[in-house]
């Protein structure tokens, strides 16, 4: 599968979370702990905002992300108050810069850890599903793009819960139909460059994992010598699919079928998630 991360507060350099936590991304590509696979290392993406542009920027490539000099070159000079990572190990399709994570359209970026089951028994049904303005807008052949653009269709722009619902809905329907068992496994990250949302879902209740940080003034008080939680908001948040290191009291799992909102006055939510079906 894969591994993700988002980071939403302070402007820092991407450096700051990439590379230099004990756990990084980076070390993630090579050594994951908690993914289905222990290397990453069909491609690599991150997408960040910044202070100047409506869109994010997006910089994808095939290549394993630990021996990439230009994400590292990138992330010792970019700053960002909002950036997705991740690190890809394919399920089936193509490893091309076009199925590389995160997705991206508008203002929207969407990334994906897990897998539709038997994808392409129900590929052509739900791609039909998509708006016709949207489907030009697809570019790999990803089950992780398409759930996107489904999102997408199902009104993502006024409700991104609900869209991701009608969505996952969609496809236990349609694999029910074809009588694939257990159709979808999913940690999604989307954001509009204000807020983020995360969800942790699976159809046979055995979602891979996510995780994401306490309070920052909770964790001064508890390390107050620890300098990165000293030069951060307490608005700072973290979303991981598996803790970047072993500092106590950091990290929280996000429970089964359910999803977070981390919006920018700092008023989390965490909410139970489930399919919405037609």
């Amino acid at each position: 599968m894969c591994r993700w991360l988002v980071y939403s507060g302070t402007p820092i350099l991407l450096d700051n979370v990439l590379y230099r936590p004990a756990h990084s991304l980076i070390d993630q590509s090579l050594h994951s702990r908690m993914g289905a696979e222990t290397t990453n290392g069909d491609g690599f993406g991150i997408g960040w905002y910044g202070p100047d542009t409506a869109t994010p920027a997006v910089f994808r490539d095939t290549g394993p992300a630990w021996n990439d000099r230009n994400l590292h070159e990138l992330a010792d000079h970019v700053r960002s108050p909002l950036f997705f990572a991740h690190i890809r190990a394919s399920s089936g399709t193509a490893v091309q810069q076009t199925n590389c994570h995160p997705f991206r359209h508008g203002r929207w970026m969407w990334m994906h850890n897990g897998a539709i089951t038997d994808f392409h028994l129900i590929r052509r049904e739900l791609t039909l599903a998509v708006d016709p303005e949207l489907f030009p807008s697809i570019e790999g052949s990803t089950d992780s793009e398409l759930m996107f653009f489904l999102a997408l269709t199902f009104g993502l722009d006024q409700d991104p819960p609900g869209a991701v619902a009608r969505m996952a809905g969609l496809i236990e329907q349609v694999s029910d139909e074809r009588g694939v068992k257990f159709p979808i496994q999913m940690t999604i990250a989307v954001s509009d460059g204000e807020s983020v949302w995360a969800f942790r879902y699976s159809s046979q209740g055995n979602s891979r994992s996510l995780f994401y940080s306490s309070r920052v003034d909770a964790l001064r008080a508890l390390h107050p010598d620890v300098a990165f939680l000293r030069e951060v908001s307490d608005e700072t948040r973290l979303i991981v699919s598996e803790p970047l290191g072993d500092l106590e009291g950091a990290w929280n799992r996000v429970p089964e079928n359910s999803y977070g909102i981390v919006q920018p006055n700092g008023d989390d939510v965490l909410l139970p998630f489930e399919p919405q079906y037609a």
